[in-house]
């Protein structure tokens, strides 16, 4: 088969323990799926989950023990942090209940949903669409996958971020809204999940503004961290 262009290279993620890497096919992200953040977004209750997306190319990879470069972003003034548990699917379907949703995933990692957050409020009050929030490029950090026999008790684990060294989110998965396996469900009732799937699932309380300078780092009990220079 012939292209008009030389086709860019597939979006892929490292995983740990092997050579192999995770080739990602679309990006979803759960909004508000933390009780405490929803309310420092001005929302409360458990309202039924919505999802946006990204795109496969938005991620930066950072491996292990490394610290990744992350570009402040053009048209924003206001650069949000938003950690995140990351689940990879390996196994696709549609309708998937959330009795069998943990069969379908590959592993788990520990990601990033940056925000343009001065562009999503604005599209907000527009009633437009906030993919120019979300969607932009390397808005989607994350770290190596771990295959999900090795990640311990993901659905209880620890997740935090510092900023400069200071705490700015800190909570546990436990906290989750709706939980792994239901955030399965929901989705797969309005997408056909495929193999390479990134399921970014929703981040605690505790989001605010960085700048070029500032080191992030942040990670999920079990999944080892994500360290970042905004630059």
């Amino acid at each position: 088969m012939s292209y008009v262009f030389t086709p860019a290279p597939v979006a892929s993620v490292p995983v740990v323990g092997s050579d192999n890497r995770f080739p990602v096919h679309r990006i979803y992200c759960v909004g508000r799926n933390y009780e405490e953040h929803a309310k420092e977004m001005g929302f409360t209750g458990r309202e039924p989950p919505f999802f946006f997306m990204k795109p496969a190319d938005a991620i930066v990879v950072v491996n292990t023990g490394e610290t990744g470069q992350l570009p402040y972003p053009s048209l924003t003034a206001n650069l949000h942090h938003e950690i995140e548990l990351v689940v990879a699917i390996g196994k696709g379907g549609k309708n998937i209940q959330a009795a069998d949703a943990l069969s379908h995933i590959y592993g788990y990692a520990v990601g990033l949903d940056m925000t343009r957050r001065d562009l999503q409020n604005d599209m907000k009050k527009q009633g437009r669409p906030w993919c120019i929030g979300k969607g932009f490029d390397a808005s989607a950090p994350i770290g190596p996958i771990t295959p999900a026999a090795q990640a311990g008790d993901v659905a209880k684990a620890a997740i935090w971020l510092q900023v400069n060294g200071a705490d700015r989110q800190r909570s546990t998965v436990a906290q989750l809204i709706w939980n792994i396996a239901e955030t399965i469900e929901h989705l797969s009732a309005a997408w056909e999940l495929q193999p390479g799937d990134l399921i970014y699932t929703g981040t605690p309380e505790g989001v605010g503004a960085v700048v070029r300078g500032d080191v992030l780092e942040g990670g999920v009990e079990g999944l080892g961290t994500l360290r970042l220079s905004v630059v």
